[in-house]
């Protein structure tokens, strides 16, 4: 009995040692969270790159101006001034060379805060989203690939500590990516479980088999059913992620019965959502792009004087945007190479190689893909007996459209009033909030359709709905990592990096192509184009004033460049949204097509690097030579028709028979 008692003591004393010691541990492993360390006064960077600018904000005292001085760990002045009372004041343009000159003392009155952010050469900034751009491309696995990137990313953010960068991966990315209603993505998300649900119901209610049916007519054959999908994109005209989900859920049964593969599907998805929101006068991309442009032109304005400053000043941002239009070079020949692909029937590249093993019967997608929406499962096959009525999922994908078109007006109507244009009112809806409505609204009718005509039992319809959630479960998390690489590549200083890069001196009418290049390798890099905008617009407006040296814009020429270099912008990032596996809609296409993600990428890639290749010779840089935009533009879809016929491969045609069959 005695030893039994000595030997209980022994392993309790170690207990209370481990016990003494733990919390010491957990401090050194958990580290203090990087967003603890932020002073309420100053913002700072969580990362600084050498040798490329950052700005710091200082938050003015409650009553009293403050001098404020920069100083580097050397005590050199870096950058000084003053900040009103209660008032936010901006050091742009500060600069830190290397690690020892962290970290800065920032001195606000009498006030010292140290900014001890993490110090990181420029190159690694890019590092995270090659990552995971590589990883995925290399492996065919994108969760682990978008995972590899944001830890990546986590790790510079939290100091180097490898412990600490797995906690912020989680605390600090994904929950805030996944609860960032400011920014849409919890509403995103929701919309797309939303409309899952609702294919989930139309499918086993028999609807998906009766549009199929119904249409069956009227696409008969691959090239039908490809245009068919396209005009289905065009006309769902006015919200990117809307149209990619609806066309893309609506249209994959018909491309399906036609042989046409997953890989094909995603990209006429992809390709008519984004640009044709780009370009039409009334979307829920025009507010956004709108407000950019006339933070732009007033920052030019007030950057030059004379004619041009008065002309700057005057100038409507929204005639502006019209304006660009026509210099949207590379979402207009993305558009017209989906007809031209579709009505030549024609493919190259590994996009060929998997339309020909679609219409051979070989598979709609490759054997071992892993589809970014589960299309296998029961809930997606109509119920034994259901009658295939088109509109019992006609009338609830009408009613997604209808509910996101009047939500966009009335929320719209809302912030600007009711004597705004319609353009005007559109541009202020607030889309996001749309979508839940909508997505909402056409479940609501795909259950009181089904349960009214005793189609499916309310148990089975809620079953079909779950199922359908269920489908989508992995393109969110996809989704939900994407946007957690965006956030880490802005904590690292992606963007600030790459322009930095890319913009050295050139010659004037080289500048619209720079920017394309620009905008296009920053939205591949952080897989967003309206982050790109917001960062570039505000740049490259005043950047082309500034370059024009007072040659003047009212003969219309420098005009033409500043038309040239804004719609850049705006081209170059759809540009590298549709080449990045990283991108949100890139995501949002394979998951409405049902494809695997990595695939669509593959196959997308050559296209889009074809098209701004096209655009970017002969829209950027010969419209800034003196082309025409009427000319450059017949020449750019004549040079893609060339290259079709020319490098293209004929897919076998699926004629009448395919029409008739079940859908797998």
């Amino acid at each position: 009995m005695p030893s039994v008692g000595r030997g209980w003591r022994r392993p309790l004393a170690g207990l209370v040692r481990a016990l003494a010691v733990a919390p010491g541990l957990a401090l050194l492993l958990l580290g203090t969270p990087a967003g603890a360390r932020a002073q309420e006064a100053v913002e700072a960077p969580r990362v600084i790159l050498g040798s490329v600018p950052f700005t710091i904000a200082v938050h003015g005292a409650e009553e009293l101006s403050s001098l404020v001085e920069v100083r580097n760990a050397e005590g050199t002045l870096i950058a000084s001034g003053t900040v009103g009372a209660r008032e936010v004041r901006e050091f742009r343009n500060v600069v830190v060379g290397a690690r020892g000159e962290l970290p800065l003392d920032v001195r606000v009155g009498d006030t010292t805060h140290a900014v001890d952010s993490t110090f990181a050469p420029g190159w690694f900034s890019i590092l995270p989203p090659l990552l995971a751009i590589a990883l995925a491309l290399i492996f065919k696995e994108v969760i682990t690939a978008l995972l590899a990137g944001v830890w990546l990313g986590a790790l510079a953010v939290a100091g180097y500590n490898p412990v600490q960068a797995t906690w912020r991966l989680v605390d600090q990315y994904v929950v805030p990516a996944l609860g960032d209603t400011d920014g849409g993505h919890t509403q995103i998300v929701v919309f797309s479980l939303m409309l899952g649900g609702m294919v989930g119901i139309v499918s086993r209610n028999g609807g998906t088999r009766g549009v199929v049916r119904a249409v069956a007519p009227l696409a008969r054959n691959r090239r039908r059913g490809k245009v068919a999908t396209a005009i289905a994109g065009l006309a769902i005209f006015f919200d990117d992620y809307a149209n990619t989900l609806v066309v893309g859920n609506t249209m994959r049964p018909i491309t399906d019965r036609l042989k046409v593969s997953r890989e094909k599907l995603a990209y006429l998805v992809d390709s008519t959502a984004a640009p044709i929101a780009a370009l039409v006068p009334v979307s829920t991309w025009v507010g956004y792009e709108v407000s950019l442009i006339g933070g732009g032109l007033t920052s030019a304005a007030a950057t030059t004087t004379g004619a041009d400053a008065a002309l700057l000043a005057n100038l409507s941002p929204y005639t502006v945007f019209i304006q660009t239009i026509p210099y949207l070079f590379y979402p207009i020949l993305a558009f017209s190479f989906v007809l031209l692909t579709s009505f030549m029937n024609r493919d190259f590249g590994s996009m060929a190689r998997a339309e020909a093993r679609a219409a051979a019967g070989r598979g709609l997608y490759r054997e071992g893909a892993m589809l970014a929406t589960d299309t296998s499962k029961s809930f997606v096959d109509a119920k034994e007996g259901s009658p295939r009525r088109w509109w019992n999922a006609g009338i609830p994908v009408l009613t997604v459209v209808a509910v996101v078109l009047g939500g966009l007006y009335v929320s719209g109507r809302a912030a600007v009033g009711e004597g705004a244009s319609l353009m005007d009112t559109f541009g202020a809806a607030d889309p996001f909030n749309t979508l839940l409505w909508g997505s909402l609204a056409g479940c609501l009718v795909a259950a009181v359709l089904t349960l009214g005509q005793r189609i499916l039992t309310v148990h089975e319809c809620i079953d079909a709905w779950a199922g359908g959630v269920k489908a989508m479960i992995t393109a969110m998390v996809i989704l939900t990592l994407a946007w957690s690489l965006g956030a880490v590549t802005q904590d690292v200083g992606t963007a600030g990096y790459l322009s930095q890069l890319l913009g050295g001196n050139l010659p004037l009418f080289l500048l619209p192509a720079l920017v394309f290049v620009t905008s296009g390798a920053m939205a591949f890099a952080t897989g967003t184009s309206w982050t790109t905008m917001a960062i570039l617009i505000p740049l490259v407006i005043p950047l082309t004033v500034s370059l024009a040296g007072g040659t003047g814009f009212a003969d219309g020429t420098m005009y033409g460049i500043l038309l040239g270099t804004t719609s850049s912008v705006l081209a170059g990032a759809i540009w590298g949204d549709h080449c990045s596996p990283i991108s949100d809609t890139t995501v949002l296409s394979s998951t409405a097509a049902a494809c695997d993600h990595v695939d669509h990428v593959r196959t997308q890639l050559p296209y889009a690097l074809l098209v701004g290749a096209v655009g970017l010779t002969l829209g950027s840089v010969g419209t800034a030579l003196g082309l025409p935009t009427w000319i450059a533009l017949p020449l750019g879809v004549a040079v893609l028709a060339i290259f079709l016929r020319v490098f293209g491969t004929p897919v076998p045609e699926i004629e009448g028979s395919a029409a008739t069959e079940d859908v797998a």
